[in-house]
């Protein structure tokens, strides 16, 4: 008989557990997973074979696969500015990429991605790398409560990098506080001048693990052996260590998801992963075959398998909506002298694209994007669709039923047929920055005149800076080869005019 009690409890706890699942899952929870300076062929789906990323690639297996999916630019501010307002970035001053001591560009006054989603009733987090400012414009002080942030703009919980793992401060802020901060040994941190006593990179080399491309900065405060942008004092057992910062950030979103189970959540989960300085736990160091830069690919897509085991231990895979992007294209050397570009080994991390990050070609903003919800998408499938992360608010919007003021997401357009594989209709157009605007529209895509060196040449990438208009036709295995805009003046003037009545708000 007790063993029959047992049973009948056991069972009446579980339906209870699953009336209230249920109950909470109406609405499917949704994460996106973003990753940073992740090229459009640095994982297998998309044709890398040097080392696999079989998480990434299991996504892509139960979900969709986009081939013609771009980021708002080809620089990190700027993207992660544009898929949390659906806004431009080049419609906003001081967009461009972050110092570490920035005030907070995102608005407070207008509605965002997370701060729509909260009012629909979706517990909200940010966990990762911010680099859209903190504070005011007066300052920043790191030793108080900081804000305005993450909690102002529509995050109901916030674990951050502050900027981006190259720039002061090298601390976790969780919600309005520094973690870990001893108030007797304050932070003060400067872009301006030095500040304390804190050895540099360029006055201690010899106390470095990796030594910063002399051409490119990076040498000034060193934290964890690595020689940073800007100077900081103080804050010493605040300060992260870098080969543990996906482990951190990966334990506190399993956290949240768990905490969340049986209530819908969005996470926005921005890893560190593979931007320089590359240095990822040891666990992974060595493991490539092509440097730190390739470990830390696996190690990104460790961290994808992690959050998505953490999904189906908890039973919450099913109507749990994942979009894999990255913030902008690959580089190589970008600051420090890691052999990322030696030991490529033949390794084209932009695939059959031109360009890359801080580039106006295909490179710099074309990204992996994938999306999987198998409660709502049939996996298995490629899409041409042509789509911006810009469209990810007026989506989601539509997905979860919210309205918003006509004023917030301007740019956003409502793509969830694409999105959940109803449909492969294109955006109308797509506009990217990557020094000057880009219009694509169909199979074709116009640059805008502009003033420049033609490559950066301390990152070997080409910029796409040119004083005459470009028109490229998209199709084919290698597109952006050939110029035709004095083939085809009536297109470009076309385009061009499109370009500017965007631009006019119109």
């Amino acid at each position: 008989m007790y063993s029959s009690l047992i049973r009948k409890t056991g069972i009446w706890f579980i339906c209870i557990a699953c009336a209230l699942t249920a109950s909470a899952q109406r609405k499917p929870n949704i994460i996106i997973i973003y990753a940073d300076d992740l090229g459009y062929g640095d994982v297998s789906c998309y044709g890398m074979t040097k080392i696999h990323t079989p998480h990434i690639d299991q996504l892509a297996k139960k979900g969709i696969r986009f081939t013609n999916a771009y980021a708002t630019s080809a620089t990190c501010t700027p993207s992660r500015y544009g898929i949390l307002t659906g806004k431009y970035p080049w419609r906003q001053r001081n967009t461009g990429i972050a110092p570490g001591d920035a005030a907070l560009i995102l608005p407070t006054d207008r509605q965002t991605l997370p701060g729509m989603l909260q009012q629909g009733g979706y517990n909200t987090a940010v966990i990762g790398k911010w680099h859209l400012g903190l504070g005011s414009s007066t300052g920043v002080d790191w030793n108080t409560a900081i804000s305005p942030g993450p909690l102002e703009t529509g995050f109901s919980y916030a674990f951050i990098m502050p900027a981006t793992l190259d720039r002061v401060p090298c601390v976790f802020v969780e919600n309005h506080h520094v973690v870990h901060l001893d108030s007797n040994d304050p932070i003060t941190v400067s872009y301006k001048h030095k500040v304390g006593n804190d050895p540099t990179g360029k006055e201690n080399p010899e106390q470095l693990r990796m030594l910063p491309d002399p051409h490119q900065g990076h040498n000034q405060t060193i934290v964890d052996s690595i020689s940073r942008i800007g100077w900081m004092t103080g804050g010493n057992s605040a300060r992260w260590k870098d080969a543990d910062i996906a482990g951190t950030i990966t334990g506190k979103a399993i956290q949240f998801i768990s905490d969340n189970k049986q209530h819908p959540f969005f996470l926005y989960f921005a890893s560190g992963d593979i931007h320089v300085p590359r240095y990822p736990h040891s666990q992974f160091r060595g493991k490539s075959g092509m440097g730190l830069r390739g470990d830390a690919i696996l190690q990104l897509d460790w961290t994808v398998g992690q959050l998505v085991h953490a999904l189906d231990s908890l039973g919450l895979t099913q109507n749990t909506l994942i979009i894999f992007s990255s913030d902008n294209g690959p580089v190589l050397n970008d600051g420090y002298l890691d052999q990322a570009v030696a030991l490529a080994g033949g390794h084209q991390p932009a695939g059959p694209l031109r360009g890359g990050k801080y580039s106006a070609f295909e490179a710099g903003a074309r990204v992996p994007f994938i999306v999987q919800w198998p409660a709502g998408i049939k996996g298995n499938r490629n899409s041409p669709a042509l789509i911006s992360q810009i469209d990810l608010f007026a989506s989601l919007a539509a997905l979860t039923g919210q309205a918003y003021a006509s004023g917030d997401a301007p740019d956003s357009f409502d793509m969830l047929p694409q999105l959940t594989g109803k449909s492969v209709k294109n955006r109308p157009y797509v506009i990217t920055q990557g020094g000057p605007l880009s219009f694509i529209t169909g199979n074709w895509k116009y640059i805008s005149p502009s003033k420049g060196p033609k490559v950066a040449t301390d990152v070997n990438i080409e910029l796409g800076n040119d004083s005459s208009p470009q028109l490229y036709d998209l199709r084919g295995k290698t597109p952006e080869r050939m110029n035709v805009a004095e083939q085809y003046p009536e297109k470009v003037k076309k385009m061009a005019a499109e370009l500017e009545k965007v631009k006019a708000g119109k």
